[in-house]
């Protein structure tokens, strides 16, 4: 009784989790979407009032993007709360921040310094925007434990015998799946290779997905089953499909997101330094001159 509470608690937080993560999102773009169609109107100005305080909140809120990897990194931090809260708050910063800088220019061009900063600020939020993503694809969720490889193997092949009990009377549909899948290859020597292996097998899969569910629904047809029994057969055989496809897309692109989110790790710290010496620039030219 117990694990059931836990487990029933776990999935009402992850599905609260997932509707205030939307919330955010839809609340974000109506924002812009408003900011810019009304930049015109001069609401606001740079200079003085609340757009003025808008880019003190806006560098404040950048500047505290720091926060997170100086949590990783200094060992007195360590013991400074969660993790995962840190990296909830950087995600959370990292788009409220340029959002309010984005307001205090009022969605225009300025000086050549400002729109240095500018620029810089946004190539950082899409930096981390990509990161983002590559970072959900070698970890479960957002804020989940990193993915390994002989984990989502042994995943895999649960799953495969798994689906093979469900589809054993339709040979067919399993060939179609099988096809899909077997060419993955976790050790493609170049990132180019290992991009374009991704892609196919991301492509011949969705593909093997549609196939083998109008198969299924063909075969289903033809069994003489009862209607309640299509109905449970058909939604288990679809979701085991799915769950074994996305498995076997997890594998593949494994260690190409590994790679990948090497390489974004070198690229995103020089761009948020650039940011900060940016800012300061245009800040004191702001004040000075």
């Amino acid at each position: 009784m117990a694990g059931l509470q836990r487990s029933r608690s776990a999935s009402f937080s992850f599905v609260a989790l997932q509707a205030s993560t939307y919330l955010f999102s839809l609340l974000v773009v109506y924002m812009l979407v408003t900011g810019w169609s009304e930049r015109g109107e001069y609401h606001l100005t740079p200079e003085s009032g609340l757009g003025y305080a808008l880019g003190i909140i806006g560098s404040v809120l950048m500047l505290l993007l720091m926060g997170y990897p100086l949590r990783k990194r200094v060992r007195f931090m360590r013991g400074w709360g969660a993790l995962r809260n840190w990296f909830r708050i950087h995600m959370v910063l990292g788009v409220v921040g340029p959002v309010a800088i984005l307001f205090h220019c009022n969605f225009n061009l300025g000086s050549i310094n400002s729109n240095v900063a500018l620029f810089s600020m946004l190539a950082v939020a899409l930096s981390g925007l990509a990161g983002r993503y590559i970072y959900s694809q070698i970890h479960y969720g957002l804020y989940g434990n990193h993915i390994k490889l002989r984990e989502l193997t042994r995943s895999l092949e649960s799953s495969s015998s798994l689906l093979n009990r469900i589809i054993a009377d339709f040979p067919r549909v399993r060939r179609y799946i099988d096809h899909a899948v077997d060419e993955i290859d976790t050790a493609v020597p170049s990132l180019a290779g290992a991009a374009f292996h991704v892609l196919k097998t991301a492509y011949k899969s969705r593909m093997a997905h549609l196939l083998s569910l109008h198969y299924l629904k063909r075969e289903i047809a033809r069994a003489g089953w009862s209607k309640p029994r299509k109905i449970s057969y058909r939604k288990s055989a679809r979701h085991r499909i799915r769950k074994y496809l996305k498995t076997c897309r997890m594998v593949a692109g494994l260690t190409f997101f590994e790679r990948l989110f090497s390489m974004w790790h070198l690229l995103h710290l020089p761009l948020f330094i650039f940011l900060v010496i940016t800012a300061i620039a245009h800040i004191v030219a702001v004040h000075m001159y």
